[in-house]
């Protein structure tokens, strides 16, 4: 069996006397596409930064393609999540004073050399190759979005963190970026993580999980409920 490319396991998180994520587990299998929802306050933003290496829990375990985060220095835990991980925003977080491409490129200025060819096959595949010269300020948010995509995949990372995509996005925009998200993950076969509140988003995906009082339930691609469990996805 292959091993995942991100799990979890009974991760715990509180907040001052508030358990936030209560014995959460979940295994991520490469090249799929998995969608957590739940409602304003349920943990998402808690559990995408400790998916992303962001947070330590306080209790439970993070492996990250075989690596045990917890047993990492800062250091080390850095390395890993800009080599394996690649996040988009809701609110974008593009660098104002910076370019398209430069945005994009940013996680190749801090790995160990840069690949302009990987970057152009991005900017061409998301449709902004038009766009590289520009800053920010001047694109869209569908625009903008898709930027933040091709900076997410700058160093092909085996894993893509989505914290509310489509969040700042008009219906129309939407559709577009959810229909490039499964594209470019299909092309590129990386695994992708989107936590978000946004039904439109469930039908492109492989797995739906709810997240409600701490702990995750898994659902069919459709809103049918396959499973009630908070124990761990194994696939």
């Amino acid at each position: 069996m292959t091993s995942p490319v991100l799990e979890v396991i009974d991760l715990s998180v509180s907040r001052g006397e508030r358990g936030v994520l209560d014995g959460v587990s979940l295994s991520i299998p490469a090249g799929s596409r998995t969608l957590i929802r739940g409602a304003s306050g349920a943990g998402k933003s808690t559990l995408f930064s400790v998916l992303g290496l962001l947070e330590e829990p306080d209790s439970g375990r993070v492996v990250v393609d075989g690596t045990d985060a917890g047993s990492l220095s800062e250091r080390k835990r850095a390395r890993l999540r800009r080599d394996e991980l690649g996040f988009v925003f809701q609110d974008f977080q593009l660098v104002p004073d910076l370019s398209a491409w430069e945005n994009a490129r940013l996680p190749q200025t801090h790995a160990a050399g840069g690949d302009e060819g990987w970057l152009e096959e991005l900017f061409d595949t998301l449709g902004i190759a038009g766009l590289a010269d520009r800053y920010p300020a001047t694109l869209s948010g569908g625009e903008k979005q898709r930027v933040a995509i091709a900076r997410a995949l700058a160093n092909r990372p085996g894993v893509i963190l989505a914290d509310e995509p489509t969040g700042q996005l008009d219906p129309d925009t939407t559709d577009q970026v959810v229909s490039l998200l499964a594209d470019v993950q299909e092309r590129t076969n990386v695994a992708l993580v989107a936590i978000s509140h946004d039904p439109a988003l469930e039908p492109a995906f492989d797995r739906t999980f709810t997240l409600a009082d701490g702990r995750l339930e898994r659902r069919g691609g459709a809103g049918e409920r396959l499973e009630a469990s908070p124990s761990a996805e194994h696939d």
